[in-house]
């Protein structure tokens, strides 16, 4: 279980002998990974040196563009899976990127939350150039939280959350990416995967025993049943959480892992690109995403786009699982500097120099 994960669990513990139980459980763990943290410190501030400092014209990103496509998903309601929000909003989402794309293929799954609910997903895979064999893929989750169990507020616990951030900004990135590879369509195998029931996991106020992979149902399925027979790609990037004011985006220790020099790659352009305030050459612990099961399931090396908080390693963006995921913390900035850097990455990827 990754460090990340074991804090979560901890914080959202409210019976103070339980938290000491889980707290003894992991010390050691905790000094093992003492190691792993002072290390992080040391990571270079600054970009690494390219190998070759290679730019190339790519048309812009428009953050304007972005910011409408979160504001239409907010207009559906919570994407809760399983409620007529969510079910509009997959209708719109195959819509629109097929207005955009080649082929637009709804994958339709079921699985179990952790409270016994069937969840009927959808997965919405959106491609340029099918028959291409050379692949990346592009992803983000579409669904919301159906708590709000970060909030400070004890009462909105339950309360479906907006999502103008986490889901909604990264789905928002791509769909503004592939208006502008539409017209300016690369050679390149791209597909565009929004993973539904990302963030249907167990809450820390269930009563219900403890629940293993409750998140990310959605990226778990497809894993294991790709919507092409045989499907494979180059790797994937995932995009969560990217659109808030104050965003920054570490390394995070998993995509670290599986594709160390991706990583490292996707931040020189940022740098070069002039987004350094967000793009920051600093290690996380690793953390449990979607990436982690296409890496791990599905075999696809897949790094992780995600905003964490630089001072304390553990924090996601202060309004996660909150009410305050609305629109009011949505900087087009933001937006901005995550599709322009992504979008230069996939230029520079159809030309075969990234």
């Amino acid at each position: 279980m990754e460090l990340f994960i074991v804090f979560r669990k901890i914080r959202a513990l409210r019976n103070w002998k339980n938290m000491f139980e889980a707290l003894s459980k992991y010390i050691t763990l905790y000094c093992l990974l003492f190691i792993v943290a002072c290390d992080s410190e040391t990571e270079k501030k600054q970009p690494d040196t390219p190998k070759e400092s290679i730019s190339i014209d790519a048309p812009k990103f428009n953050a304007d563009s972005a910011y409408s496509y979160i504001e239409k998903q907010i207009s559906f309601g919570p994407r809760v899976t399983n409620t007529l929000g969510h079910a509009a909003c997959a209708e719109w989402l195959a819509t629109t990127f097929s207005q955009f794309t080649d082929t637009v293929i709804i994958q339709p799954g079921q699985a179990k939350a952790y409270n016994g609910t069937i969840l009927n997903f959808k997965n919405i895979i959106a491609s340029f150039n099918p028959e291409n064999k050379k692949r990346i893929i592009l992803a983000a989750h579409w669904d919301t939280r159906p708590y709000s169990d970060q909030d400070k507020d004890q009462s909105k616990w339950r309360t479906p959350i907006d999502g103008a951030n986490d889901g909604g900004s990264g789905v928002a990135v791509l769909l503004e990416l592939a208006r502008v590879l539409s017209t300016n369509k690369p050679e390149l195998g791209i597909d565009i995967i929004l993973f539904d029931a990302e963030d249907y996991g167990q809450p820390g106020f269930s009563d219900l025993p403890q629940a293993d992979n409750s998140y990310c149902l959605g990226s778990q399925y497809w894993s294991k049943n790709k919507h092409v027979p045989n499907y494979t790609a180059k790797y994937g990037i995932l995009l969560d959480m990217v659109g808030a004011k104050n965003s920054t985006f570490l390394l995070e220790g998993f995509s670290m892992q599986v594709h160390p020099e991706l990583m490292r790659r996707v931040w020189n352009k940022a740098h070069q690109l002039g987004h350094t305030q967000y793009f920051l050459f600093q290690k996380t612990s690793p953390i449990t995403d979607d990436h982690y099961y296409v890496s791990t399931m599905g075999n696809i090396p897949m790094i992780d786009i995600i905003s964490l908080h630089p001072q304390n390693l553990y924090s996601f963006h202060e309004s996660w699982h909150t009410q305050n995921d609305n629109i009011s913390i949505i900087d087009r900035n933001v937006l901005g500097a995550v599709g322009e850097t992504l979008l230069h990455v996939v230029y520079l990827e159809d030309k075969g120099k990234f």
